[in-house]
């Protein structure tokens, strides 16, 4: 388990660094598919982590709740996959699946993306304006452990306000999940 210590690479107010990723439906993306979002989630994730896995309806139900409004979320899976081998390409499609994902799930697989991010850890959340500034880096809900029922919803909130054309109440709250799996 690791406690994001900083607001990694990305501090507020910086742009989304841009990617070329492929998505678990064989199509590349990079920032210029999401050019209209007027809030972009970009989560680092995985498959195996437990953390993760007690987030995924949160998630879901973000995207759901928001994407009319103009959001957009895209979970990207920086892991290692050589001993992960549930956090492989085909494990993403698989999960993905299984779980009735609605939001776009890319593959890092040369881990470059994370790296730039400052990601350290599973879920670690971005969450960008509709000029692709930094707004918010940190955790989803207050949901400390898998088995907690979170009390205060602190993504929710920011993505209200970011698509209010407000400041979220927070630039940063430590988010906490399983370590990336660096090569």
């Amino acid at each position: 388990m690791v406690l994001t210590k900083s607001v990694g690479n990305l501090k507020a107010g910086e742009k989304a660094i841009d990617f070329n990723l492929k998505g678990i439906d064989g199509k590349t993306y990079s920032l210029n598919n999401f050019k209209d979002a007027k809030a972009l989630l970009i989560i680092f994730m995985c498959n195996h982590c437990p953390y993760v896995k007690a987030k995924q309806e949160t998630i879901k139900n973000l995207q759901a709740k928001y994407k009319d409004k103009g959001l957009v979320i895209i979970g990207i899976n920086s892991n290692e996959s050589e001993n992960y081998p549930e956090d492989n390409f085909d494990g993403m499609v698989e999960t993905a699946k299984e779980k009735g994902f609605n939001f776009i799930y890319l593959h890092d697989e040369t881990q470059e993306v994370g790296k730039a991010y400052g990601a350290s850890c599973t879920p670690d959340p971005f969450l960008f304006d509709s000029e692709k500034k930094l707004v918010y880096h940190g955790r989803l809900n207050n949901q400390m452990e898998p088995d907690d029922e979170p009390t205060e919803f602190d993504m929710d909130e920011a993505i209200q306000a970011v698509l209010e054309g407000k400041k979220p109440k927070h630039e940063f709250l430590f988010s906490l999940g399983c370590s990336i799996k660096w090569k």
